[in-house]
């Protein structure tokens, strides 16, 4: 008998699926999801999936019904337990696909699944194929099987393969109770120095503060500590371990795009002319730096599966964007690691001659500029402000590039407005030479966001 299934329109989203817990995303929605993306693994010729989940309190409860649903499709299911996401892609290699269930660095009242397939980010219109076959109720049949697969030490063994250093490291590390705790534990272990470890304990409700590093009130105790301990560098995670936030030993936070200079730079030394990618949110130095280091730069959409898609078309070793998803192709895999990312940062740090991270800071050219600003705006209309406003400048003759969202040249600098993808939020930001003119970039984004009726929050 063919079970169709409907999801809640809100939560299929470009590159992944996410939704509220028992209001758009459910057991059952889990129990379909397992069904729909086994069916599309067995359609490819696979055989066999690995699944994981993060330390949200609903987690464990969705995975169950994942693999309930892929073990009916008659795939061979390998368990690789609670853990970080790019530990999902790293088992994902001895398999046909793999499928994540995490909320990412959303709130603890939210989940979500992000899926691979043949090493491929599984994003855009194969979610949306998902969801098709699930209304359609049209499910691969079989018997499969289910068996635990662990593979936390080869994980560890190999964050640890591409590590070097001259000198011991003072880190201060922040894993915010979400779902690196264990294996941040068992790495720093392993690293020389002295390692500092803040709320590792993995906890679905993150007491202590929310796992986004993006967001800078968020970082306030690994400053705190960076400071007390006098560290050389402070390194904290999102709720998944796929992104990373930096400090300085002076408690300065390195943006993405920031970091992307170091890591550019590394690369670049053994890729030269390589094509290293950024997103639109990311400063125009580091596209000015790239080009001035040799590199190509090129500038691309928000989102981890879009930008590991473009790394394969393009063939680029390094990516990233503002928020702290760091890509490496060199040496890696091409998927965003931000344990990888910290293990790579500190082995530039511990060899940089005769300065510290605070003085390459320095070092980099400085703009003045909003951090990422995200403001509430519905689901239903956070797209349609964005054409909105990018109608009305194209109108009025300014200089936009739209390749995600808007972002508007001017004298001044830029300023950019897109729709997140993974939450009812506009996302902004601006970059000037001046403070002056950052506010006159300012009250540009301001006006146009009057125009539309949504008011950047102050």
């Amino acid at each position: 008998m063919t079970e169709k299934h409907v999801f809640h329109s809100s939560i299929l989203r470009e590159y992944d699926i996410r939704g509220v817990v028992d209001k758009t995303l459910t057991a059952s929605d889990s129990l379909a999801i397992g069904r729909a993306f086994g069916t599309m693994v067995v359609e490819k010729g696979g055989k066999s999936v690995c699944v994981g989940y993060d330390g949200r309190l609903s987690s464990f409860a969705f995975e169950a019904e994942v693999v309930k649903g892929l073990k009916s499709c008659g795939l061979n299911v390998k368990c690789i337990g609670m853990g970080p996401t790019p530990m999902l892609y790293f088992a994902s290699k001895d398999a046909d696909a793999g499928i994540m269930i995490t909320g990412s660095h959303n709130p603890p009242d939210q989940n979500g699944f992000k899926m691979v397939i043949g090493g491929k980010p599984f994003f855009g219109d194969d979610i949306r194929r998902l969801g098709e076959i699930a209304l359609s109720g049209n499910y691969a049949s079989g018997e499969g099987s289910k068996i635990e697969f662990h593979v936390e030490n080869q994980y560890i063994e190999r964050l640890l393969q591409d590590y070097s250093s001259k000198k011991e490291l003072k880190v201060v590390w922040d894993a915010g109770n979400g779902a690196t705790g264990d294996i941040l534990t068992a790495l720093t272990k392993r690293l020389s120095g002295k390692h500092t470890l803040l709320f590792a304990e993995v906890d679905g409700t993150f007491p202590n503060h929310h796992p986004d590093p993006a967001d800078p009130e968020n970082l306030d105790n690994l400053q705190s500590m960076v400071a007390t301990e006098k560290a050389d560098i402070g390194i904290a995670f999102d709720g998944d371990g796929d992104r990373i936030g930096v400090v300085d030993g002076n408690g300065r936070i390195l943006w993405g795009d920031q970091l992307m200079i170091l890591f550019a730079e590394e690369v670049l030394k053994t890729n030269p002319e390589a094509t290293i990618i950024a997103d639109v949110k990311a400063s125009q130095v580091l596209f000015d730096e790239i080009k001035r280091m040799g590199g190509k730069p090129l500038m691309w959409r928000t989102g981890h599966s879009l930008i590991k898609s473009k790394m394969i078309e393009t063939g680029s070793p390094l990516a990233g964007e503002m928020s702290g998803h760091i890509f490496f192709a060199d040496h890696y895999y091409g998927y965003d690691d931000a344990l990888y990312a910290a293990i790579r940062l500190l082995g530039i740090v511990a060899n940089l001659d005769g300065e510290t991270l605070s003085d390459r800071f320095d070092r980099i050219p400085h703009m003045i500029n909003t951090p990422e600003l995200r403001f509430e705006c519905d689901d239903t209309r956070k797209f349609t402000v964005v054409e909105e406003v990018k109608q009305r400048l194209k109108k009025d003759g300014a200089n936009v590039d739209d390749t995600d969202g808007v972002r508007v040249l001017t004298e001044d600098g830029w300023w950019l407005l897109r729709s997140s993808n993974t939450q009812a939020v506009l996302v902004a930001r601006c970059e000037a030479k001046n403070y002056d003119a950052l506010e006159r970039i300012k009250s540009q984004l301001k006006e146009q966001l009057k125009l539309s009726k949504v008011e950047l929050p102050s």
